[in-house]
């Protein structure tokens, strides 16, 4: 999501947008709050889902393919763009015929990108080491990871003084994306007090676990309280909460790569076990790079308080692996990306007139 509101943000107006996106979910809302106009496509998985999900996955798609075609028909784009997800699918089949520009968030290609990859004229990766993905007569090009030009500009005082956080005290931040990461919230709820002793903590819980919020805020001591503070989701807020950590701890999916290295932002990561191995490949990346410390998910009980003092007591490894972090960003992604699709385009318009 992120990473195409930037490119898009990028391309200002120079074109007109059409956002094509999942029926469900919370990418409507961040569409529209971003003032574009929001075209819904039926979509769904069909690897790794199960014999009892497949038909209804496969009847999902062929309804997505013909919804496709019709907003294909009605809009008549130039040039489609894609930064994943299985709804990317059925809009690349329905427009095969146009010309195509990915965007691959992870160091390793998800599936539906792979797919999508093999009819694109134009792959952008974040990193060199993406390149070895694909063939050497591909297209691909190293932009680096798009990101959102606030996280470039807002201070970080500023960004606590929004969030009602100590300037004295180190921050926390922990999240498991947009739907929360329920192993994150219970081994951080089993440790909060103890951690809540030496830092404050910002916790983005996910709308599942929100529930269970006000059980933990009333079982810590009265004198912490004001330095945990839980959120079910932030919008643009985000941004604060990102620019005022010290340490982040969450899973390692694309954001990672991004809005982590224009930050400088240390990181504890925990990739998600259940899915193709695309997250602990780019938390191989960071921890390789010396950006980053990597939890198995199934040790956080044991191993995220203790690895997390340890990093806030060693401001020196802190210093350090913040420096490795921002020596990965690149600023000007997104204007990188936004300059390959409008040179696509008038590419390809020149060759059909």
């Amino acid at each position: 999501m992120y990473p195409a509101l930037a490119v898009v943000g990028a391309l200002g107006k120079r074109v007109e947008v059409l956002w094509v996106g999942s029926e469900s979910g919370i990418e409507t809302s961040l569409v529209e709050r971003a003032g574009y106009a929001f075209r819904p496509v039926p979509a769904a998985g069909v690897h790794g889902v199960g014999l009892r999900n497949l038909p209804g996955n496969i009847w999902q798609l062929i309804k997505g393919i013909h919804a496709a075609r019709v907003v294909i028909h009605e809009y008549q784009p130039d040039v489609l763009f894609f930064t994943g997800g299985f709804v990317g699918i059925p809009i690349a089949l329905a427009g095969w015929r146009l010309p195509k520009v990915i965007f691959v968030p992870d160091i390793e290609p998800a599936l539906a990108l792979r797919l999508i990859g093999r009819m694109a004229d134009v792959i952008a990766v974040v990193t060199e080491t993406s390149k070895s993905q694909y063939s050497s007569d591909r297209h691909v090009v190293v932009t680096g990871y798009p990101t959102r030009s606030e996280l470039q500009v807002v201070t970080r005082e500023e960004s606590r003084t929004s969030l009602n956080l100590s300037t004295e005290r180190p921050v926390v931040l922990v999240f498991g994306g947009s739907r929360g990461a329920r192993s994150i919230n219970q081994a951080l709820w089993g440790c909060l007090t103890n951690l809540l002793d030496k830092v404050q903590v910002v916790h983005i819980t996910g709308e599942l676990d929100w529930p269970q919020v006000e059980e933990v805020q009333g079982n810590l001591p009265q004198h912490l309280l004001g330095e945990y503070h839980p959120y079910a989701y932030l919008f643009d807020e985000m941004v604060h909460a990102l620019a005022s950590a010290d340490l982040v701890v969450s899973r390692s999916g694309a954001a990672t790569l991004g809005e982590y290295t224009i930050l400088g932002l240390p990181a504890v990561l925990i990739p998600y076990p259940h899915a193709w191995q695309y997250q602990k490949v780019n938390a191989d990346y960071l921890v390789s790079r010396g950006a980053a410390v990597q939890i198995d998910d199934g040790n956080l009980v044991d191993e995220l308080l203790p690895t997390v003092l340890e990093l806030i007591h060693d401001t020196d490894r802190l210093s350090m692996m913040a420096t490795a972090m921002q020596q990965l960003g690149v600023p000007d992604a997104a204007e990188a990306i936004a300059d390959e699709i409008l040179e696509l385009a008038k590419r390809k318009g020149v060759e059909r007139g």
